[in-house]
């Protein structure tokens, strides 16, 4: 590649992510923005979204540092026997081998922005769930009518 050529980076919209249940008891769902399979890269995005009392399975990854960026609503993150509360605007990166887990503890849902590097098969699970859709309050905030800041 010349010095001079640019590249057109992949540009998604909330109307572009597909979204999935991973498991049919889930309480939360996960709108995959870039992955191994659509942006050919190690690295997982997602807009993760929390129903009221909803939250992750614990788990854990071997190699893949994982951080969460709360756009909306509140929480409490769990790792390894330690817990803190989340917020919007707050970040959370988990270590490899951290046992977590988040927790909506609002009365709305909570959203984070979520990121795996590297991918560790994170969205190969995610793609193996039932695929579900964004409904009005997700597109709502996804659309930043109502994100971190009021109106």
């Amino acid at each position: 590649m010349h010095a001079n050529q640019c590249v057109i980076p992949i540009i998604k919209s909330p109307k572009d992510y597909q979204t999935y249940r991973i498991s049919p008891q889930d309480s939360n769902r996960l709108a995959i923005i870039f992955d191994s399979i659509n942006a050919n890269t190690s690295l997982t995005s997602c807009i993760e979204i929390f129903d009221v009392g909803g939250q992750t399975p614990p788990n854990r990854h071997q190699w893949a540092v994982e951080m969460f960026f709360v756009l909306k609503g509140e929480g409490v993150a769990m790792c390894d026997g330690k817990s803190v509360k989340i917020q919007a605007g707050d970040s959370l990166l988990v270590p490899p081998t951290g046992t977590h887990l988040i927790k909506n503890t609002g009365n709305t849902r909570l959203y984070t922005l979520t990121v795996m590097v590297p991918n560790e098969d994170f969205s190969e699970l995610i793609r193996s769930g039932i695929p579900v859709e964004l409904d009005a309050e997700d597109m709502e905030v996804l659309g930043r009518k109502n994100a971190l800041m009021p109106c």
